[in-house]
């Protein structure tokens, strides 16, 4: 901490300390206040003076920890944390910055309660700064994804009514395994009862979540990030088989998830999975590869590979 602050700033650090780590002991509590045992001692007799009261016990599961019914004040933010908050929002959120927004009200709302000197820099931040809207960001309906959190954490089945790219809504029971953020897109990794397999469904197309008695166990071990990343190159309408010359070492790098599973083939690699999007397919993934490859399937593939090798190879022919 700053060596000049003021002993009653210390003494709310050390109420912050042991807010959110109850069993605090003397040492421990010197450490994040950057003093000795003794002054930790006496900002712990200052909160004590104030009416707030500080148990301590000894012994190896001692330790300083808050009274029970203790009413604390409002939660307080220093100005690099009001400014990295706003931050945030803004880098995820772009919309945030307007008034009819959701978390932009809900932001708003905690600028106006920050003290003056903390709160001016993220105000001016919050109105001067632009954030550029992503096209691809989908909000879910909080409500939903609050439910669906629920579920994850309490391990607890439930029953989804779910609308797909086409419009259609189907029912389905599913083992919510976590709910995770990719590229501004909210999903559910969940295995579906329905499909009997592992499932990714978009957030923002579930339009009801019930939850039923059956309780689950989630995978040991589970990366959901990368679950779901493999996940979603799997399932897709049209096929993709992509050969390439070079060692599945060289080549894996280049590779991202979606684009699907890379096996080793004698002297070189094969790349199997599955698209929605074949031109976006050859446009932006397979484009960036720097190796030789041959796609040996499925024909919408080869048609966009085709169809982008005869516009580049136009646009560097000498004749208009």
């Amino acid at each position: 901490m700053p060596n000049d602050l003021s002993p009653t700033a210390r003494a709310l650090r050390a109420l912050e300390v042991l807010q959110a780590r109850p069993g605090t002991t003397a040492g421990e509590l010197a450490a994040r206040l950057g003093v000795t045992e003794r002054a930790a001692r006496r900002y712990v007799g200052i909160l004590r003076e104030a009416g707030i009261p500080v148990e301590s016990a000894r012994g190896p599961y001692g330790g300083y920890r808050l009274g029970r019914g203790t009413r604390l004040p409002p939660v307080h933010f220093t100005q690099s944390e009001a400014l990295g908050l706003v931050m945030a929002v803004l880098a995820g959120r772009p919309a945030a910055d307007g008034a009819d927004d959701l978390v932009g009200t809900a932001l708003g709302k905690v600028v106006k309660a920050l003290p003056e000197s903390v709160g001016r820099q993220a105000a001016l931040l919050r109105e001067y700064a632009a954030a550029a809207p992503d096209p691809y960001a989908v909000r879910p309906d909080p409500a939903v994804t609050g439910e669906l959190v629920a579920a994850v954490a309490a391990r607890r089945r439930v029953s989804v009514t779910y609308r797909g790219e086409s419009g259609d809504e189907w029912e389905a029971e599913v083992d919510p395994w976590s709910v995770v953020v990719r590229h501004g897109r909210w999903y559910l990794l969940c295995h579906s009862h329905r499909a009997g397999a592992i499932r990714t469904y978009r957030v923002d197309r579930v339009r009801a979540v019930r939850p039923t008695a059956h309780a689950f166990a989630p995978p040991e071990d589970l990366d959901p990030v990368a679950v779901l990343a493999e996940n979603l190159g799997l399932g897709w309408a049209f096929p993709t088989r992509v050969v390439f010359a070079a060692p599945l070492t060289e080549v894996a790098p280049w590779i991202q998830p979606p684009m699907g599973r890379l096996e080793p083939s004698g002297d070189g690699c094969v790349l199997v999975g599955s698209t929605r999007n074949p031109a976006m397919y050859a446009q932006e993934w397979l484009a960036r590869v720097p190796f030789a490859f041959r796609v040996e399937g499925g024909q919408e593939l080869r048609a966009a590979v085709a169809e982008l090798g005869a516009r580049f190879t136009a646009a560097a022919t000498d004749q208009p």
